[in-house]
């Protein structure tokens, strides 16, 4: 036990010694959940559209002044007066305004004859995110100018009454248990499989050997320390993301436990996954190269920024065998909807099958290779 003991001691020194290491191993997540946690996922405001109004009777100037209402209130676009309907889908094509709403001539007669009025709205839909508020907010407008001024005795309409369970989820929390699983990616790849590789290189594994210290015990210590390192890793950014999302959950010692096992069985199939794909590599610049191509393939696909039902098949194959997707699920589950143990405990399963699975698997292909 004291000589496994002592590679762990070795190992968390030596991270210890490189402050920068450690600062670099979290400072991409939450760069990431600052920049993306509000760059997406907010409300559009202030997009520029263009009105052409070839109309001008009361019901034009009805729908002019619901525009008003917006620009006023919740700023979703401000109109621009246009005169040429011609200059404003030209506009809209070179994007100098976002959109263009054009009020034909006759709209208000054929409002009043109820002859199906229409309003055009000339998007450009090359940005999906602007065209689609935009989009949404003119139904919503159009909906509310299509209530009748006095309401029949009978109700036709059929009303949805949507009831959420949680408070509003903004971007930025909605992204914390990617930012912190990835914080525990980064920490093992640069703590773990870097400088694994590093002292293979330099022979330090095999002068482990000359000493008392069994291939097993440098297996253990080598893995136990790489996932202390995760788990430290992990508890910073939970707890530093979680006060900057303005998440009250950490708090709560019954939620504190179950984020540990999630933050445990994270590092341990991080760990055990990069040990296997490392322990027949001898080339230090392998490690770097493969870090990108990961970090896309494992990251991006588990959830953490979408939801895995809107990928396609093979990417939903991919997700489905990455432990980046369990844990994300587990730590939203704790995190967002504090679902208690119940919740994660299929996600705790599969990391600890997962990273005790790989563990076993490259164990013996280590000690093949000194």
């Amino acid at each position: 036990m004291n000589r496994f003991l002592a590679i762990v001691e070795r190992e968390m020194r030596k991270f210890f010694r490189s402050p920068v290491l450690m600062i670099m191993s979290m400072m991409l997540p939450i760069v990431q959940l600052i920049i993306l946690g509000h760059a997406y996922g907010g409300h559009i405001q202030g997009a520029k559209v263009a009105v052409v109004d070839h109309d001008g009777g009361p019901q034009a100037v009805k729908v002019r002044e619901a525009f008003d209402a917006v620009a006023a209130n919740i700023a979703t676009f401000k109109t621009i007066n246009y005169e040429n309907e011609t200059q404003a889908k030209e506009d809209v094509r070179t994007g100098k305004v976002d959109a263009a709403i054009i009020i034909p001539a006759q709209y208000s007669r054929r409002v009043y004859a109820k002859d199906a009025p229409r309003i055009g709205l000339l998007v450009d839909n090359s940005d999906q995110v602007m065209s689609g508020s935009i989009e949404s907010e003119m139904q919503s407008l159009v909906n509310a100018l299509n209530q009748p001024v006095i309401e029949d005795r009978v109700v036709k309409n059929i009303a949805l009454q949507i009831v959420e369970l949680y408070p509003y989820v903004e971007y930025m929390k909605y992204l914390l248990s990617g930012s912190v699983a990835l914080a525990m990616y980064i920490s093992v790849m640069i703590g773990g499989g870097m400088l694994y590789i590093d002292d293979k290189a330099r022979g330090v594994h095999e002068g482990y050997l000359v000493t008392p210290i069994s291939k097993l015990e440098l297996v253990m210590g080598l893995n136990v320390a790489g996932a202390i390192k995760a788990v430290l890793s992990g508890i910073s950014i939970t707890v530093i993301g979680s006060l900057m999302a303005g998440l009250g959950v950490i708090f709560r010692p019954g939620a504190d436990l179950n984020l540990f096992l999630l933050i445990l069985g994270t590092s341990l199939a991080f760990n055990g996954m990069m040990f296997l794909m490392m322990v027949r590599v001898d080339d230090p610049l392998v490690p770097r190269a493969m870090f990108g191509v990961l970090n896309t393939l494992l990251f991006f696909p588990s959830g953490a920024i979408s939801p895995v039902s809107a990928f396609p098949k093979w990417l939903q194959a991919i997700a489905l065998v990455d432990p980046f997707s369990y844990s994300v699920h587990g730590l939203k589950a704790i995190l967002l909807k504090d679902g208690g143990f119940v919740a994660i405990r299929g996600d705790l399963i599969f990391l600890f099958a997962f990273g005790i699975g790989t563990l076993l698997l490259a164990t013996p292909l280590f000690k093949r290779t000194l």
